[in-house]
């Protein structure tokens, strides 16, 4: 008998702390970023969301944060828990992600992989990304 694959659902406010919970959990944090304050802002957000991959029992094991500019889309903090690796969960949150965007209207989406975290490469190779040569700058805006 197979394990039900976990439902994906738009986050509620009260996950914030399984969510951050599984970020960490998943080495996606960082010293520069609070978690809980990323995903109060997406949810919260015009143009952003927080989905989650709930088990039957209720426990959150997946996540994928969707947010667009207005021109392009971006996923972020594409999680599965280690125990629901390797069972088409990631595959399923990238595409409930790029569904979200498609809804919004966006026609291109992106990602971001840090080096620490190059190991990923070959899955959202998998799903039809690709590396897209650019220089990437950026600015911290508050200090923490």
């Amino acid at each position: 008998m197979t394990t039900p694959q976990p439902a994906v659902r738009p986050a509620q406010e009260s996950d914030v702390g399984a969510v951050a919970a599984l970020w960490r959990a998943c080495a996606l944090t960082t010293d520069y970023n609070d978690p809980q304050a990323d995903f109060a802002f997406a949810l919260n957000g015009p143009s952003s969301t927080v989905l989650v991959a709930e088990t039957c029992e209720g426990g959150i094991v997946g996540s994928i944060m969707a947010g667009h500019d207005g021109h392009r889309g971006w996923l972020y903090y594409v999680a599965v828990a280690p125990m629901y690796r390797s069972q088409g969960l990631g595959r399923t949150l990238v595409a409930a992600g790029e569904d979200w965007l498609r809804e919004h209207g966006v026609a291109k989406v992106q990602l971001m992989v840090r080096p620490a975290n190059r190991g990923v490469t070959d899955f959202y190779a998998m799903l039809g990304y690709e590396d897209m040569p650019r220089i990437l700058m950026g600015k911290m805006l508050k200090s923490n």
